[in-house]
């Protein structure tokens, strides 16, 4: 078994090559997971990141700047989601009373208790990747870490 198997290639150009080829059928495969878990209440990943970071936040409001700047996916369209946040009634948007040219973002009483359905499934994200131990699970961090230090 392995990535060889997974996406039927059998040569690589070298090892780095497989390696980050590895990483995107992998981040393709834990995102399919969590669609699974987080769907299950009508929202995407990337709502659920944004609630969870409204939450982290919670009573103080963030801009849709402050948001896009924590999003695990830098590529998400961050009004759109928030707008479709906004009519599921998960968050609530009002212009900054200091700069209007910022809209200020906060999680609803709904949004909060979406979150805690989703939090009794914790145990169940976490299984996606719990066939590492603990030490694995430490060493993976820290090389994905490592990775991001090149920038």
């Amino acid at each position: 078994m392995g990535i060889e198997n997974d996406i039927n290639q059998q040569k690589f150009r070298n090892d780095y090559q497989r390696a980050y080829i590895n990483l995107f059928y992998t981040y393709g495969f834990l995102m399919e997971k969590i669609k699974q878990i987080v769907g299950s209440s009508d929202i995407t990943p990337q709502q659920y990141n944004i609630l969870r970071i409204l939450r982290g936040s919670h009573p103080k409001p963030l801009s849709t700047l402050q948001i896009r700047e924590r999003l695990l996916d830098k590529m998400s369209d961050t009004s759109r989601i928030v707008d479709r946040l906004v009519i599921k009634k998960l968050v609530i948007k009002k212009s900054n009373i200091i700069d209007k040219r910022l809209v200020d973002v906060n999680i609803t009483e709904n949004g909060l208790a979406l979150l805690l359905i989703l939090d009794e499934r914790n145990k169940e994200m976490d299984s996606i990747v719990s066939n590492l131990s603990k030490e694995e699970a430490i060493l993976l961090s820290k090389l994905l870490d490592k990775i991001r230090e090149k920038k």
